[in-house]
C-alpha cells in the first residue's frame, strides 16, 4: 500500500485535506528533499514501437523480439541499471487510419508484427530480483475473471513484481479485430472499465482471506473453505459467480497504471490509478494534466501525491554533443516518416493525410479539417514540441518516426538531464517512461551516461532499489512491507474482512462534469 506520511492530512471521513503544493515546490517532497525519480524502460513486444524503420539499422535488435534471449538480456540490463520497471505497451489489429489503409503500417513495420506481452514476463522474472513489469491489457475485450487469474498467477511467479496498465482502447481497428463493428462510445467504455475493476478487486481482494491457505496434512486440508468466498457479481456489463481460482499473491492487486488523457480518463485515473502515464510534447501541457488529475484525486479522498506521474521521454546520448548529434543523424537515415504518421494515426485516430503537406496545421476550432475531431485529438495534433516554431504534417511525420509522440532530447548527459529536470520542476512528474530509437542501445546509453548524472544531481535517491527483491508496490513507494493497496484506494473496500457476503449494488462511474 502507498505510505501516508501524516495521518493528520486526512479528515475523520478519510478525505484528503492538505493544501495543494505551489509550483515552487514541484520536484520536492513535503520536507523539502528532492523527489526520488523513477525510470521505466518503455518497450513493446514487436517492431516499430515508437521509432518505425529502425529495424533496417544494423545496430537495432528489435527483429529478435520473437526470441526469449532479447527479453532475458534486456531484463538483466535494466536490473543492473536500477530501472524501476519494464513497461510493455500493447495494441490489437493494424494501424489503418493514415490514408485509410493498413498498408503504410505493414510496409514500414509500424507496431507490426506484434507479439503477446504476457508470455515473456516469466522468463524475465526468472533472471531478475527487483525489476517490475508493467503490462498493458484492455477492459473492453477480455472477461474480468480471465484477466484476474492471469495477473494473480504472474504476481506469484514474479514475487509481486507485476503492474497492470489499464486501457479501454482507442481504436475501432482493435474493435473490429475482436469481432465488434466499432468500439463502445467513449463514456460507455469507462463505465465498463469501472465495473470491470470493481469485479477484479472483488476477486483479488475479497475472495480469499489472508489466512485461508493452511496446508494442514493432519486434516487433509489445503485451504479452509470457510475462508474462501464465492464472488457473486451481477452488474450491468458483467456477471460472475465463482471464487477466485488463485490463492492470495504477494500484492493481491497488481500496481495499477492508467494512461487516459481525456477528462473522463483523468477522472478514472484519479480514482483508480497508482501510476499515471501521460503523453505530451511540452512540460506545460503535461503539467496541466498532472495538476488536474491530482486535484481530482484529492476530491476522491486520496492523497494526490500518492499518484505517481510518468511521461514518455527518449534520449539520444553521447560523450559530447557532437557525438550524440552524429548518432541521431545516423538514426534519421533509417526512420520512415510514413510509419510515423501510421503510428500517429493509430494512436490518435487522426488521418494526417487530409491536411496539406507543408502548410501549418489550422488552429481555428471552426476549420473544416478539425470538424469531427474530439478535443483530445485536436490537442494531440496541435501540441507543438518544445523548440518548434512551425508545425506541419511533414514535421509531424519526421517527429513521430523517431521516438513516437514523446519528447526526444539529443546531447550529453548534462543536456538531457536539464531537459528531464524541466518536466520534474515544471510539470511535477515523478518519473519517465524512457523510450527508444535503437534497442537495446537506447537503455545501454541511459545507464552509461544519464543515470550517473541524475544520481549526481540527487534525483535517484540511493541509485538502488528502495527494497531490493521487494514487490513492485514496495519499490514504487520506497515502502518496505507495504505490498498491498493503500486503505483509501477504492479496491481496499473489497478486502475479505470488509466486503460483505451478499451481492452489492454497483456504483456507477461518474466522470468530469
Amino acid at each position: 500500500m502507498a505510505p501516508v506520511a501524516d495521518a493528520s492530512l486526512y479528515s475523520n471521513q478519510g478525505e484528503y485535506k492538505q493544501p495543494e503544493r505551489t509550483q515552487a515546490q514541484y520536484g520536492y517532497t513535503s520536507d523539502g528533499k528532492k523527489k526520488r525519480i523513477l525510470l521505466n524502460a518503455f518497450d513493446m513486444n514487436g517492431l516499430g514501437h515508437v521509432s518505425p524503420g529502425q529495424w533496417q539499422n544494423p545496430n537495432d535488435k528489435s527483429i529478435t523480439k520473437n526470441r526469449l534471449n532479447y527479453w532475458i538480456n534486456l531484463a538483466k540490463l535494466l536490473e543492473k541499471g536500477k530501472f524501476n520497471a519494464l513497461f510493455l505497451a500493447d495494441n490489437f489489429g493494424t494501424h489503418d487510419i493514415y490514408k485509410g489503409s493498413h498498408e503504410p503500417a505493414i510496409r514500414s513495420a509500424t507496431q507490426w508484427p506484434l507479439y503477446d506481452p504476457f508470455t515473456i514476463i516469466s522468463a524475465m522474472a526468472a533472471v531478475t530480483e527487483s525489476l517490475a513489469f508493467g503490462v498493458t491489457s484492455c477492459t473492453t475485450f477480455e472477461p474480468p475473471f480471465i484477466l484476474a487469474k492471469r495477473f494473480s498467477t504472474l504476481d506469484h511467479l514474479t514475487n509481486g513484481r507485476i503492474a497492470w496498465n489499464v486501457v479501454t482502447s482507442w481504436s475501432n481497428t482493435s474493435a473490429r479485430a475482436m469481432g465488434l463493428g466499432e468500439l463502445p462510445e467513449h463514456e460507455t467504455r469507462y463505465a465498463i472499465a469501472e465495473e470491470y475493476l470493481n469485479l477484479v478487486y472483488k476477486l483479488w481482494e475479497g475472495s480469499w482471506a489472508d489466512d485461508a491457505v493452511i496446508r494442514d496434512a493432519s486434516i487433509s486440508t489445503y485451504a479452509d473453505p470457510a475462508k474462501v468466498r464465492k464472488i457473486e457479481h451481477k452488474g450491468k456489463y458483467f456477471k460472475c459467480s465463482s471464487a477466485h481460482q488463485v490463492d492470495p499473491s504477494p500484492q493481491r492487486t497488481p500496481v495499477i497504471f492508467q494512461a487516459g488523457m481525456s477528462s473522463t480518463g483523468s477522472a478514472f485515473a484519479a480514482k483508480h490509478a497508482e501510476c499515471v502515464f501521460l503523453g505530451g510534447r511540452s512540460a506545460a501541457f503535461v503539467g496541466e494534466k498532472v495538476r488536474k488529475t491530482r486535484a481530482l484525486a484529492a476530491k476522491q479522498g486520496r492523497d494526490p501525491y500518492s499518484l505517481k506521474f510518468f511521461t514518455q521521454f527518449t534520449a539520444v546520448l553521447g560523450e559530447t554533443q557532437e557525438e550524440a548529434e552524429a548518432k541521431y543523424n545516423d538514426y534519421l537515415k533509417y526512420a520512415l516518416p510514413e510509419g510515423g504518421l501510421a503510428l500517429f494515426g493509430g494512436t490518435s485516430s487522426v488521418d494526417v493525410s487530409k491536411f496539406p503537406w507543408d502548410e501549418e496545421f489550422p488552429t481555428d476550432p471552426k476549420h473544416p479539417l478539425l470538424q469531427g475531431l474530439t478535443q483530445p485529438q485536436v490537442e494531440r495534433l496541435l501540441n507543438k514540441p518544445t523548440g518548434y516554431t512551425s508545425w506541419t504534417p511533414r514535421l509531424l511525420s519526421e517527429y513521430s518516426a523517431v521516438g513516437g509522440s514523446g519528447n526526444v532530447s539529443v546531447g550529453t548527459a548534462q543536456k538531457v538531464a536539464d531537459d528531464l529536470e524541466r518536466f520534474i520542476l515544471e510539470a511535477d512528474v515523478d518519473g519517465f517512461n524512457i523510450g527508444h530509437i535503437v534497442v537495446p542501445q537506447a537503455w545501454e546509453d541511459v545507464i552509461t551516461y544519464l543515470i550517473p548524472e541524475l544520481d549526481r544531481r540527487g534525483w535517484l535517491g540511493s541509485n538502488d532499489y528502495a527494497v531490493p527483491g521487494g514487490t513492485a508496490r514496495e519499490n514504487l513507494y520506497a515502502a518496505p512491507g507495504q505490498s498491498r493497496l493503500h486503505p483509501t484506494h477504492p479496491g481496499s473496500r473489497y478486502k475479505f474482512d470488509a466486503y460483505p457476503d451478499e451481492p452489492q449494488e454497483e456504483v456507477a462511474f461518474v466522470g468530469v462534469k
